[in-house]
């Protein structure tokens, strides 16, 4: 009796101290209810863009951000402005130089709480070769078992060498690229 109860006990222990861990299990990534989207100027003029694929990685407590971690990463040969001679263009050496660097991806390196379900997300951006550190503001809504998280930040399109060349001239493209974020999200814990 003293064995079986003994080991009843270390069963219930580890069970005990393995449920924080599963409360950071990863979320899924739903792709078709999620999109990444960029706005640029060219002229003057506001073009919208959105990459078709992508993916993340997220575990993330909403009660314990700091243990978290996200990785997400973008086919930039997806990348479209709806313009089939841009969208030609895009995949070449002067933008994002597909052939070589055929994705982009940020890599969290610290994860804050703001409260009311507000994060700021730090981490490195790596796109065509140059990394650069980023934060990026995220706020996250749930509904039932599901989680959004949405968010936007600025780059700059030069700092990754995005449009070398004759492109590089930010009169005709300007170098503020804003990128928007809705990631739909199964599994994450509840704020």
């Amino acid at each position: 009796m003293d064995i079986q109860r003994s080991l009843a006990v270390a069963l219930l222990a580890a069970a005990l101290h393995a449920a924080p861990a599963l409360a950071q299990a990863p979320a899924k990534l739903v792709p078709a209810q999620s999109e990444v989207t960029f706005v640029t100027k060219q002229m003057g003029v506001p073009v919208d863009g959105r990459f078709k694929k992508f993916d993340a990685q997220i575990s993330l407590d909403p009660k314990k951000p700091e243990a978290g971690s996200v990785a997400f990463s973008i086919d930039t040969g997806s990348a479209t402005l709806g313009v089939p001679e841009s969208d030609a263009e895009m995949p070449k050496a002067n933008w994002f130089n597909v052939a070589k660097f055929p994705q982009a991806t940020f890599k969290s390196t610290a994860i804050k709480g703001l409260g009311n379900g507000k994060f700021e997300v730090a981490g490195k951006l790596e796109i065509k070769g140059s990394v650069r550190d980023v934060v990026v503001p995220v706020q996250i809504t749930q509904s039932g078992g599901n989680s959004t998280a949405t968010g936007s930040f600025l780059l700059k399109r030069l700092d990754f060498k995005i449009g070398e060349a004759e492109w590089a001239d930010t009169t005709v493209v300007a170098n503020d690229v804003t990128v928007k974020f809705k990631l739909a999200l199964t599994g994450l814990g509840a704020l």
